[in-house]
């Protein structure tokens, strides 16, 4: 089984993620990178993780830097100095999951082939060095004002009232920080790290950010920033205490701050290619990973994701949830609330479901549906499932990554039209699911 997932190696403590499986792969790493940083979230397990990773690599003569309590983005800037970069952390998952996340210099992951490559160390038997060369290790206090720094050097200052939800999360080291030295008022919530995270769900969604949104309300706040675990994730609640979505958050982010072309992956809204005339959208496969190696390839100003990962290559091509929060409230100061900003943006219907199946598997059923559909079409991207591109709209089908089933998402200038794609797309795939069950 493939230890790499779409954000490194993740998995349940004690299951799919154990000290003995880290100390393999930090034995792994320290053969290829000789100069690694590492960093880690609050989670309850993340010391113990790093502690299996740092022997491992410095078993292979590695020279190891910890950073200690930090933001993935912030451990991603940090990597600029190094071989390369370790974040252990489950970013938005709950507090019983941990990870490693594995960064290059220029804050991209690593590639499939970089990933291949450590998993067939993973799974040799690696001996180690001699005791002589066994690898140092150091510890390191300035990658967070450094992060805030280049954040700092890349905003104007402005005087809004703020909200943060750190969600107990590593950004309980940063955000708040960063805000206040840009002039604002900021009003805290869940800032104490806390590898429970008690207060919500670490993922920054609707139902987990009640608190946040009565919050923006009650003080009568500009804006409100949400984090995840790790905070390389930021959304945002509006001076309505309304949370905004990510399609609108990635339209607002297109209109304000993209010049030229923007990336975001297949299921982004078409309000992308319509908030602002002339810029070039590029579509790319679900995952931060992917939107960020296209916004290296092609240049682009931008690049996000409505998961709420945000890619600003002048700092990094890691998502960063930090320099997204200070862009945002920055452009909310240059621009007005942000509830009518959004407000302003084109409005498309859209609808989202799926059919689950129980005989067959995904591969025939996306190929039945891929043959079906190139019968009476040519207007389909197929990076990602197959996404059908309509005058009035578009279809996206996939499979989904962790249950026996297939989504359908639709979306088009008004609902009876989202409806019909949506209706249509819905006959194909049960046919091609009772196909593939015969």
């Amino acid at each position: 089984m493939a230890l790499f997932g779409s954000s490194g190696i993740r998995g349940v403590i004690g299951t799919g993620m154990t000290p003995e499986l880290a100390l393999k792969a930090g034995k792994a790493l320290g053969l290829l990178h000789k100069k690694i940083v590492i960093g880690h979230d609050p989670r309850t397990s993340s010391h113990m993780i790093e502690d299996a990773m740092v022997a491992g690599m410095l078993c292979s003569g590695a020279r190891v830097t910890r950073i200690g309590l930090v933001s993935t983005p912030t451990l991603a800037y940090a990597a600029r100095n190094y071989d390369c970069g370790i974040m252990i952390t489950a970013s938005h998952n709950p507090p019983e999951y941990n990870g490693i996340k594995f960064w290059n210099p220029d804050g991209m992951a690593f590639s499939l082939k970089q990933q291949d490559e450590l998993e067939r160390l993973i799974e040799s038997d690696i001996k180690g060095v001699g005791w002589e060369y066994i690898g140092p290790e150091s510890h390191a206090s300035n990658a967070i004002l450094d992060h805030i720094d280049v954040i700092l050097r890349n905003v104007e200052k402005c005087n809004l009232k703020v909200v943060v939800d750190c969600g107990c999360g590593a950004a309980t080291t940063i955000t708040p920080y960063v805000l206040r030295e840009m002039g604002c008022k900021v009003i805290s919530l869940n800032a104490q790290p806390d590898g429970f995270f008690p207060a919500r769900d670490p993922e920054p969604i609707d139902e987990n950010l009640s608190a946040l949104k009565e919050a923006v309300k009650a003080f009568g706040a500009d804006i409100g920033i949400a984090h995840d675990g790790d905070a390389d994730r930021m959304m945002a609640v509006d001076d309505q205490g309304r949370l905004v979505t990510g399609d609108e958050l990635l339209a607002y982010f297109c209109r304000f701050e993209v010049k030229d072309s923007v990336v975001c992956p297949v299921d982004a809204s078409m309000v992308v290619d319509r908030c602002k005339p002339g810029v070039k959208v590029y579509r790319t496969k679900i995952g931060d990973a992917f939107v960020s190696e296209e916004v290296r390839k092609v240049n682009a100003d931008f690049g996000g994701e409505t998961s709420g990962t945000w890619i600003f290559p002048r700092i990094s091509y890691c998502p960063d949830g930090i320099y997204a929060a200070a862009k945002l409230v920055e452009l909310v100061s240059k621009n007005g609330p942000l509830s009518k900003a959004i407000a302003d943006l084109p409005r498309y219907p859209l609808k989202r479901g799926g059919m689950k199946f129980s005989h067959g598997n995904k591969a025939d059923i996306m190929g039945g549906i891929r043959a079906e559909i190139e019968q009476v079409t040519s207007r389909i991207n197929t990076l990602d499932g197959v996404r059908v591109e309509y005058p009035e709209g578009w279809v996206l089908i996939r499979p989904s990554g962790t249950e026996p089933k297939i989504r359908i998402t639709a979306e088009a200038v008004d609902k009876d039209a989202a409806e019909k794609l949506y209706s249509q797309a819905e006959s194909i795939v049960k046919r091609c699911i009772d196909s593939c069950a015969q």
